[in-house]
């Protein structure tokens, strides 16, 4: 397929990179200039991009960047057709998302939301879960597009479905990890060895994905962005955002919220979010990585 991609940040360049190697033909923007060596064919602006292409890709960090990208000046809008597909990738509003699907729809064509999960890793290894919301047709056209960037792909619904289902899967992610890290403090704090008490929780009934990655990140002190803090701090606040309309309490939502703010406050925006241990270090005066001895003595 004639493919244009937009974004290519940690998550997008490895995604667009799982096209281009099977076999479609990318074009590529992005407002930092498309990497060096990625391949596909670089243009200069998200409109030339959509022109140029069958099925639009949009993969960028927030709502804004999403409506600016679809219809800001020299945006995607204006290189549309009828007949094209347009996909937004990212992790956004649905509300917002409804929006922009009707704008496009009103230029005769398709909208997707198709946010994913997974992380860096998963962009890389091509393993994304991608929820979908919009209609069957469109979704089974671009269907093979998704298969080369993820494994788990599910068409939940219509237009914001997929949004709404992505923000479902912040709430979990986030107070997991959340959860992860008072535990591992706990069990630090008490003299015992936190990567031995992961171990034997990886055997047990807490067991899960994110104690095996996310609880490797704390104990190893790896913070290197996989999802940056300021990212899942967006998220929630679309969560807590979407509760407030809703009337859903959300109370452990807006607590583990407050631990993200507490996280950029104290400079880490760009850290990973497993950095939430790092808020409730400070707050216990104990770091799960200090020697057995000082653990002992902080006991």
């Amino acid at each position: 397929m004639n493919v244009a991609f937009i974004g290519l940040g940690i998550m997008g360049r490895p995604m667009a990179g799982h096209l281009i190697a099977a076999g479609h033909s990318l074009f590529l923007y992005d407002i930092t200039g498309v990497p060096e060596g990625l391949g596909g064919t670089a243009v200069t602006s998200a409109a030339e991009a959509a022109r140029r292409a069958d099925i639009v890709i949009t993969m960028v960090p927030d709502t804004p960047h999403v409506e600016a990208a679809l219809f800001g000046p020299g945006g995607v809008a204006e290189g549309l057709s009828p007949g094209k597909v347009v996909v937004d990738m990212s992790s956004i509003s649905p509300i917002a998302t409804k929006g922009f699907a009707e704008k496009v729809n009103a230029l005769g064509c398709d909208y997707l939301d198709a946010p994913v999960s997974g992380g860096e890793v998963g962009a890389k290894a091509a393993s994304l879960t991608i929820m979908v919301g919009g209609p069957q047709a469109a979704f089974d056209r671009v269907r093979p597009l998704f298969e080369a960037m993820g494994k788990n792909v599910t068409l939940v619904g219509g237009n914001g479905d997929g949004q709404t289902t992505k923000v479902a899967n912040q709430i979990i992610v986030a107070l997991t990890i959340e959860a992860v890290a008072e535990a591992l403090l706990f069990a630090a704090k008490a003299g015992a060895d936190p990567a031995r008490v992961r171990q034997a929780l990886m055997g047990g009934f807490a067991a899960s994905r994110i104690l095996e990655v996310h609880g490797e990140r704390m104990i190893q002190r790896n913070f290197a962005p996989g999802f940056r803090i300021a990212l899942h701090q967006k998220d929630l606040a679309l969560a807590l955002d979407g509760a407030k309309t809703l009337s859903v309490p959300l109370p452990n939502t807006a607590a583990t919220q407050q631990l993200l703010h507490a996280a950029i406050a104290q400079g880490g925006a760009a850290w990973d979010h497993s950095a939430i241990l790092k808020v409730l270090e400070r707050q216990a005066d104990f770091e799960i990585a200090a020697p057995a001895a000082a653990r002992q003595d902080a006991a």
